[in-house]
């Protein structure tokens, strides 16, 4: 069902939008998740340390698929609002085509540079072998990543946000169930894994992609769609680049912190591999969330009213921080229960380094959010410069401080480097979402 955000109470509309959408990012992080439980829990300490080294490099792989998602969701939902449905076929087809030639590049530099990317992560030994065989597998889904993301974008770009949950709620526990299958059964190891992954991932996004084509066909225009557009292709750009730029670096970063982190050993890598998918289970459900404001955004400002865009960010305000609260609670009293899920109790060092990573983060969660909903009205408003500016900012702070801190204070001054770049990188946004608007 397509959805008007343009009228209506904008908390009521936004909030009946996002929620979906909340729950959808839940299931598919339940993914990643789910490989680092199994992996953890039915192989041993080095699976759950490998799963989690290959996890920063799979980031990047993700964060171009993320780019592309955000670009076809912004300008879809532009001339969604605007009623211009020719254009927006034309922008779902350019972006399906541009975005298979880009996987196609990416899976060619994925296979010829991930072993070496490994090493220079300082990479252990013992789980070398292991993190080179789940990324290889990885990049052969890296088509059904591309794929459903664009889906995806355009599910909420046409203000329908709950079909892609139903496809994640089945596609997700479904990933669970083969997870055990492969590993516990036919004794895959940390590749029965990664081909859990690849099935259940693949056939969700076959299943979005035939939905989405059918409910296109069910929009009439006035002209027929063009297959692709280079001009819509530039404005697509203007808006996916940046983003992918912004999710890339934000990887890149991480994989030199996890450099650092690798250094303190194998036991500091399982905790931080554990911890940080949880950490990474509610930073990406803020973005998925401020990605929603930017739905509303783009939709209101294409219609001709962006007076609703400062009632649509509060009310994003108002749900984010509404979901911080349980969540901080839930980390910071239940941490040790949570990371044990991935681990054994006998793991001391790898489930301290856990709950002190969880610790230090979750009270800021109220903080990060705030950015990535503002974020999200910078994006949809198409102020991309700003949007970057504080976003690299924040990268740029917490590389610099987990090398600097990680010598001064061990591995807890690595944990402190992300309430740094958060708490800057949060007054900056805000900062120019109030300039944008005077």
């Amino acid at each position: 069902m397509n959805r008007d955000l343009t009228v209506g109470n904008p908390q009521t509309v936004l909030w009946k939008f996002c929620l979906p959408m909340f729950g959808s990012i839940i299931f598919q992080q339940l993914y990643n998740i789910a490989d680092s439980l199994v992996a953890g829990k039915c192989i041993g300490e080095n699976a759950l340390a490998a799963v989690g080294n290959s996890y920063n490099v799979t980031l990047v792989f993700i964060a171009f698929a993320f780019g592309c998602n955000i670009g076809c969701s912004v300008i879809v939902s532009q001339f969604f609002g605007a009623k211009e449905y020719a254009k927006m076929k034309t922008a779902v087809y350019t972006a399906l085509i541009s975005s298979a030639v880009l996987c196609a590049v990416l899976m060619l530099t994925g296979f010829l540079c991930c072993d070496t990317l490994l090493a220079q992560m300082k990479t252990q030994p013992e789980i070398m072998a292991d993190s080179a065989l789940y990324m290889d597998i990885y990049i052969l889904g890296l088509p059904f990543l591309f794929f459903y993301n664009i889906a995806t974008g355009i599910f909420s770009a046409l203000g329908d946000s709950k079909t892609p949950f139903y496809f994640l709620a089945f596609s997700s526990t479904s990933n669970i169930a083969v997870d055990f299958l492969f590993v516990t059964y036919f004794h895959m190891g940390i590749a029965g894994v990664a081909w859990a992954t690849f099935l259940c991932q693949g056939i969700s996004c076959l299943l979005s992609i035939l939905l989405i084509l059918k409910r296109l066909s069910t929009i009439q225009t006035n002209k027929k769609a063009g297959l692709f557009s280079f001009a819509l292709l530039k404005k697509l750009a203007v808006i996916a680049i940046p983003s992918i730029l912004q999710q890339s670096f934000i990887s890149v970063g991480n994989i030199f912190i996890q450099s650092v982190i690798n250094s303190f050993g194998i036991s500091v890598t399982a905790g931080y591999s554990a911890a940080v998918k949880l950490n990474n289970l509610v930073i990406t459900s803020f973005t998925t969330l401020g990605n929603g404001v930017s739905n509303f955004t783009a939709q209101n400002i294409g219609a001709g009213i962006p007076e609703r865009v400062k009632d649509g960010r509060r009310a994003g305000l108002k749900l984010v921080w509404c979901l911080s609260v349980p969540i901080v609670l839930l980390y910071i009293l239940f941490g040790k229960e949570l990371l044990l899920l991935f681990m054994d109790s006998t793991s001391a060092e790898a489930l301290l380094t856990g709950k002190q990573f969880l610790w230090i983060l979750s009270p800021f969660y109220f903080v990060v959010s705030a950015k990535l909903v503002t974020d999200g009205v910078l994006r949809g408003a198409g102020a991309m410069k700003l949007f970057m500016a504080a976003t690299f900012t924040d990268l740029i702070l917490r590389v610099v401080l987990a090398y600097v801190f990680s010598s001064m204070f061990g591995v807890i001054g690595i944990w402190c480097a992300w309430p740094i770049g958060w708490m800057i990188a949060t007054a900056m946004s805000v900062y120019f979402y109030r300039h944008m608007h005077d």
